[in-house]
């Protein structure tokens, strides 16, 4: 057990300094350096991160309210940068950013939340019923990762302190990626047999790195989580610029 604690090694700050540097490597195929595909199958493993922090947010927020408004300040912040970076235009309806996925799960994690404390099966309705329609929602308007973004959220928070946790993180995460996500896939070959392999499959490797979390925030200076949510709309713009500006 001694052993198995030490391999814990990441607390909260460098593991979503992790997950930024995937999101950079994946835009940065997606803009200034196509063709790399390695580039992408990394950034594959950047929503999980997140995703996974979402609930250790949820758990350690001393204030709740405040923790959505600042995603949905953010949300909104980063909606004209990443329509820049998708399209080169100001307005797209057809596409939102990823803090909008990040809003609506932790929204969904509240509901389950509340419904798991009071035990009752009017909150246990309530809660099917905002897991069913906000998943919906973040599909039908287009959130990036649409409702299976939300269902990892909902996976990660689901499992969180159960023993053996890390097999229904697993499960969950090659059931969303890989069996049911549709998107690029690349050929892999095993054992003389060739398969198409989603790429957003790598987004299970994520796990590796969740596993050596430690449970603790590391540095608490408040700068380091405003550059976190600051990075996200600077980096769209700043790569946008150097795409459509070249």
């Amino acid at each position: 057990m001694k052993k198995m604690t030490s391999l814990k090694c990441l607390n909260a700050n460098q593991l979503k300094f992790l997950a930024l540097f995937f999101m950079l490597l994946d835009h940065m195929w997606a803009t200034i350096i196509p063709g790399n595909q390695w580039l992408t199958n990394i950034g594959r493993m950047a929503f999980p991160i997140f995703a996974f922090q979402i609930v250790e947010g949820f758990y350690h927020t001393s204030n709740f309210k405040r923790y959505a408004q600042r995603l949905f300040l953010f949300a909104l912040i980063s909606e004209i940068p990443f329509n820049l970076f998708l399209t080169g235009s100001f307005i797209y309806p057809f596409h939102q950013n990823v803090m909008f996925t990040l809003l609506l799960g932790l929204l969904v994690i509240k509901v389950l939340d509340t419904a798991r404390r009071e035990k009752t099966w009017q909150r246990g309705l309530l809660a099917l019923v905002t897991l069913i329609a906000l998943s919906l929602l973040a599909t039908l308007t287009m959130v990036d990762y649409g409702g299976m973004g939300v269902l990892t959220i909902v996976a990660f928070y689901l499992f969180r302190g159960f023993p053996g946790a890390w097999l229904g993180q697993l499960v969950s995460l090659v059931c969303l990626n890989v069996v049911f996500f549709q998107g690029l896939s690349i050929p892999l070959t095993i054992f003389g047999w060739t398969y198409d392999f989603p790429t957003q499959g790598f987004a299970v490797f994520s796990l590796i790195f969740i596993w050596l979390y430690n449970g603790q925030k590391g540095s608490r200076n408040p700068g380091l989580q405003w550059v976190a949510y600051w990075f996200y709309p600077i980096h769209l713009l700043i790569l946008y610029a150097l795409f459509y500006w070249r």
